[in-house]
């Protein structure tokens, strides 16, 4: 499966669909080129994206796209200006931008 002569590349993380052998069944039938992302690259983004659907997205049942978008967002401003972060120190965001000279944190091994 080729677009314009170039292959087809899917680039995704090893995860719970791949339990199943359908997946790697289609990637060997349509010749698509795929990669892996090596373990504990995508961290952060796992740990966002299992906040965001256990804190939101299984709390709520949507009526709406409109009604999806402005509770996601409500959600997002929460995490990102007033909620307790670990790695800040156990400081808001919001908190913590406001005192850059006061704010001492020791940097873990993913800082």
């Amino acid at each position: 499966m080729a677009r314009r002569g170039k292959p087809v590349m899917i680039v995704s993380d090893n995860g719970t669909e791949f339990v199943s052998h359908t997946v790697p069944r289609f990637r060997e039938a349509t010749r698509i080129e795929w990669h892996y992302i090596a373990l504990g690259k995508n961290a952060f983004a796992e740990s966002l994206n299992g906040r965001l659907r256990n804190e939101c997205m299984n709390e709520h049942v949507f009526s709406s796209l409109a009604e999806a978008r402005r509770i996601i967002e409500n959600w997002r401003i929460d995490y990102n200006t007033l909620r307790p972060h670990s790695s800040l120190g156990g400081l808001a965001p919001s908190v913590f931008a406001s005192w850059p000279d006061q704010c001492q944190i020791t940097a873990g091994p993913n800082l």
